[in-house]
């Protein structure tokens, strides 16, 4: 590792990690789609083990991703969790968008402490189904989105990316996060036609993509390499809007781990690139993070 490199350390912010209690009669699962996600017994990760982790990288601060594969829409743990560290830690939640009360409910989950929202469409445990995004009976909960100033992340893949692109287009005062990048192929390499449709996606200034160990592995299978593939994503998206996410502990590997892969696949990039990549970024989504009075607020 480079000395800039190591003196960057505390400014990292990781905007894609979870967290699941040990305490299931408190917090009991409750899965979306009635599947649990096989990491979230085999690794789960409380907040104290987070912190820790944290810790050892190096990250100084996170917003912190509700699993849906084990609680559904119940944000209690995440939002419990995340309130306990209002200095470093901020919530990403999930709500039903399609019910009649989303609105509310959105309210009421903000009301305690949630920082940001996220639709699971599909992924570990079942296909995925875009048909809930660009419905008209969500609209209310993404024009509320708006009026609260709250980051939308959505976990699609291609087949969702005409309908991020339509919500997108029609609510354009809410960032949306594009988890894993919208899982494009990129094993084309250069110039990436297979991933055309994500690349597509540039003129949409609303649209940001999250850096994942997944296209982190990507980035070095069949024709991809790290070299080639996320210059021309800072070329064509600008670093602005590229940020990273651990995706602990879904992804294996200690935290400490996932961040030093991460920082060897970019390590190509330029110090401002890699500055805005991670942590500027995240910061410019989630502003909550450096919101000092929200922690006196909090203590």
């Amino acid at each position: 590792m480079r000395q800039d490199q190591e003196q960057e350390l505390s400014s990292f912010i990781d905007i894609h990690p979870h967290v699941i209690s040990d305490d299931e009669g408190r917090y009991p699962p409750a899965p979306l789609f009635g599947k649990r996600s096989d990491w979230s017994q085999e690794r789960p990760s409380t907040v104290e083990t987070l912190i820790a982790q944290m810790d050892a990288a190096g990250v100084a601060k996170a917003a912190v991703v509700h699993s849906s594969t084990t609680y559904g829409f119940d944000n209690s743990y995440v939002v419990d969790s995340c309130n306990r560290y209002p200095d470093r830690l901020l919530a990403v939640g999930s709500v039903d968008v399609l019910a009649p009360d989303a609105p509310a409910t959105i309210r009421q989950w903000a009301g305690r402490g949630l920082g940001g929202l996220r639709v699971f469409t599909g992924g570990s445990t079942k296909e995925f189904d875009p048909s809930e995004l660009d419905d008209p009976r969500a609209y209310p909960a993404w024009e509320l989105l708006g009026e609260l100033g709250l980051t939308m992340c959505i976990q699609t893949g291609p087949v969702g990316l005409p309908a991020v692109t339509a919500l997108a287009r029609r609510f354009p005062g809410v960032p949306i996060i594009l988890d894993h990048l919208g899982r494009p192929d990129v094993t084309d390499g250069p110039p990436y036609e297979q991933a055309k449709s994500l690349f597509e996606l540039a003129d949409i200034e609303s649209i940001y993509l999250k850096l994942t160990p997944r296209i982190m592995g990507d980035s070095k299978k069949g024709a991809a390499t790290p070299e080639t593939l996320f210059p021309a994503l800072v070329e064509t998206f600008g670093a602005r809007r590229l940020a990273w996410g651990s995706n602990y502990p879904t992804s294996e590997g200690t935290l400490a781990e996932i961040l030093a892969t991460a920082q060897d696949r970019l390590a190509t990039l330029s110090d401002a690139d890699r500055e805005w990549i991670f942590g500027g970024t995240a910061l410019s989504l989630y502003p909550q993070l450096a919101d000092e009075t929200r922690v006196a607020r909090a203590v």
